[in-house]
């Protein structure tokens, strides 16, 4: 009878334990919908809807998550997916983010698959925030990816609407594998469990003769 009790009692201590540890576990999942999949200024959609989604998981600052949206290369590709996995904290205030990621193009347009490491940090200043983010492209024998820098910044304005703007550098001019620079600045506000954003974006090819591109882009997404 002593053992019988004092397992229980282990049991019941272990439980507890498991319960306490499942509840530091997150799991979230998004879906939105945008009339332009735009990505570092470039429309991956063919200027058209999109709708996109993923699932995350988070364990004391560690994430592993998925995303993917629908796309429109002509014949060459329709999907994207993207795996992701990384750590995410802050010291001092100064938040941070390293990890990798994987693109990938299920179908034919498997030469365009890459994948990036990279590294974020972020200020929050109460009256604005900022964050800078520095992606390195993992080459293959298949697609050289460039390196990408971006900037963003956050204004917080009267009923709770934020001013965002966003600056970035894909690839260097010169360079083989140099894409161009681009920027956006958008409005986005909360109603209930619903995002929206307003935004317009530009990108400016390296490639001399090559259109600019500039979109002006409306997101509604939700995340459970």
């Amino acid at each position: 009878m002593k053992l019988l009790k004092l397992s229980l009692a282990a049991a019941v201590l272990a439980t507890g334990i498991l319960a306490a540890e499942e509840s530091e576990i997150g799991i979230s999942a998004n879906v939105a919908a945008t009339s332009n999949y735009v990505w570092r200024g470039m429309t991956q959609s063919a200027d058209k809807p999109a709708i996109q989604g993923g699932f995350d998981l988070e364990y004391k600052g560690a994430y592993l998550g998925t995303w993917g949206s629908n796309v429109d290369w002509g014949n060459d590709a329709s999907m994207e997916a993207d795996f992701y996995a990384g750590y995410s904290n802050s010291l001092y205030g100064v938040t941070y983010d390293i990890g990798a990621i994987k693109i990938v193009y299920p179908g034919e347009m498997t030469s365009s698959n890459f994948a990036e490491v990279y590294l974020g940090l972020g200020y929050d200043f109460e009256i604005f925030s900022i964050g800078a983010k520095y992606s390195n492209g993992i080459k293959t024998d298949d697609f050289d990816a460039p390196d990408n820098m971006e900037g963003t910044i956050s204004v917080p304005l009267p009923v709770e609407i934020s001013l965002d703007a966003a600056y970035g550098v894909y690839g260097k001019d010169g360079d083989d594998n140099g894409v161009g620079k681009y920027y956006s600045v958008g409005l986005s506000k909360s109603f209930g469990k619903f995002d929206f954003t307003l935004a317009y974006t530009a990108m400016d090819y390296f490639t001399d003769g090559a259109d600019s591109e500039d979109n002006i882009i409306g997101t509604i997404g939700t995340s459970f």
